[in-house]
C-alpha cells in the first residue's frame, strides 16, 4: 500500500467516526452517563458557536461551559471547553426523549440484534417565553421531505407587527425556516424539523416546536420510526451513576408557563403537514410549575438515583453545581457498600 492509499484508508475511517460523533454506546446496566469532558483550542477564524456546531453542541452548551470566553472572536489558542459528557436523562430509556431545561435531544433505538443498545444525542431549540413547547409524552405521527410551511394567523400577525409581513404558504427552499424534514408530533401543531438559521440552534427561540441542525435532523429522520414514543421532560438536575461515583449535571431552570389547551390547535409552526384525518393526541400534557426549583430537582433525582444502589452525596460540591449551574457533569457523591440505607454527606473527597 502507497503512502496515497494510507491517507484514503485513513479518511473513510476516520469520517464515519465524525459524522457520528453524537452516537454513543449505552453503558452497562445500573450506569447512567456516556461521553467524555474535552478541552480544545480555538483557531484564529474560530467563534463558539462554530466550534459548537463541530463538535454536537448547541448556543447555550457552549456559552454557559465557556462564559469568560468571547462568543464571536474567541481568539487562536484560547482553551476551549467541550461538555460532551452527559448524565442520561432519567425514566425509560426508549424512543425520543426531549429535556427541554437541557435543550437536548437524545434518542434511543430499539437494539438491532447482535449489535450494542446506543443512545444519540443532539443540540435542540425550544419554544420561547411566550410559545411554549408543551411537555407530556406523545409520538412521531408523520414524516415529511421538503415541506411547505403555513404559517397561522398568530405569527403572521407577530411578522406583520414587526414590518415582517408572511405569505399564506411559504414553499420548500432556502426562506423556509422549518429546512428540509420535519416531523410530526401527536400534539396538535407542534414538530421536530430543521431549520434555515442554525445559528439559533440549542436556544428559546422558536413557536414551540424543536429546531434541529439541518446535518442533525437530516440524519435522524432516516432513524426514527412512524409511531416512536416520545417523552418530552424539564428537568434542569440530572444524577446519574458512573461505577460507583455518582454524577450530577445541572442546568439553568426555565420558567413555564402551563399552556391551556386551546392553545395548542393554534398550530404555531405549521398547520398542514400531514392529512388531516391523523389524530393528533398527546398521552398527557400536564400544568407546569412555573419553576422547577433547581435544589427540589437534585433531591428527587438523588433519591431515585439511590433507590436501588445506596449512596451518598457531598453535599459541598452538589451545591456549588447548582449555584454554577453550566451543564457541565462532575462527581459528586459515591456509593455506600454495605449500607441498608442511602445517605447524604459533607465529606468532600481529596480528588475533587
Amino acid at each position: 500500500m502507497n503512502l496515497w492509499q494510507r491517507w484514503l484508508a485513513l479518511i473513510f475511517f476516520i469520517l464515519p467516526c465524525i459524522g457520528n460523533a453524537e452516537v454513543y454506546d449505552l453503558p452497562p446496566a445500573g450506569n447512567d452517563v456516556v461521553g467524555a469532558l474535552t478541552v480544545i483550542k480555538a483557531r484564529a477564524d474560530d467563534t463558539l458557536i462554530e466550534i459548537a456546531r463541530r463538535h454536537g453542541l448547541g448556543y447555550e452548551d457552549i456559552v454557559r461551559a465557556n462564559p469568560d470566553v468571547d462568543i464571536w472572536l474567541p481568539g487562536e489558542g484560547t482553551e476551549i471547553v467541550l461538555p460532551t459528557r452527559f448524565v442520561l436523562p432519567p425514566g425509560e430509556r426508549r424512543g425520543l426523549i426531549l429535556n427541554l431545561a437541557e435543550y437536548r435531544l437524545y434518542y434511543f433505538p430499539h437494539p438491532e440484534p447482535g449489535k450494542p443498545a446506543i443512545v444519540m444525542t443532539y443540540p435542540i431549540s425550544i419554544g420561547r417565553m411566550d410559545w411554549e413547547t408543551p411537555l407530556g409524552r406523545t409520538s412521531v405521527i408523520s414524516k415529511v421531505r421538503n415541506p411547505a410551511w403555513y404559517p397561522p394567523a398568530s405569527v403572521r400577525a407577530e411578522h406583520a407587527a414587526d414590518g415582517d409581513p408572511l405569505p399564506r404558504i411559504v414553499p420548500p427552499g432556502p426562506d423556509n425556516p422549518l429546512g428540509q424534514y420535519a416531523m410530526r408530533l401527536g400534539l396538535p401543531g407542534y414538530l421536530i424539523h430543521g431549520t434555515n438559521r442554525p445559528a439559533g440552534v440549542g436556544m428559546r427561540v422558536t413557536h414551540g416546536c424543536i429546531r434541529l441542525f439541518p446535518e442533525d435532523i437530516g440524519f435522524l429522520f432516516g432513524q426514527i420510526d412512524i409511531n416512536t414514543p416520545v417523552r418530552i421532560i424539564n428537568e434542569p438536575v440530572k444524577i446519574g451513576w458512573d461505577g460507583d461515583e455518582l454524577v450530577v449535571e445541572v442546568h439553568q431552570p426555565l420558567e413555564l408557563t402551563p399552556l391551556p389547551a386551546t392553545e395548542l390547535t393554534d398550530d404555531p409552526e405549521f398547520a398542514m403537514l400531514a392529512s388531516e384525518d391523523s389524530e393528533a393526541v398527546a398521552e398527557s400534557i400536564p400544568s407546569a410549575p412555573v419553576v422547577r426549583d433547581k435544589l427540589t430537582a437534585l433531591t428527587e433525582q438523588f433519591v431515585a438515583a439511590t433507590n436501588a444502589r445506596p449512596g451518598e452525596l457531598y453535599w459541598e460540591v452538589a451545591e456549588q453545581l447548582l449555584e454554577r449551574a453550566d451543564g457541565v457533569p462532575a462527581v459528586a457523591g459515591r456509593r455506600i457498600k454495605n449500607a441498608a440505607t442511602s445517605a447524604a454527606s459533607e465529606k468532600v473527597p481529596s480528588s475533587l
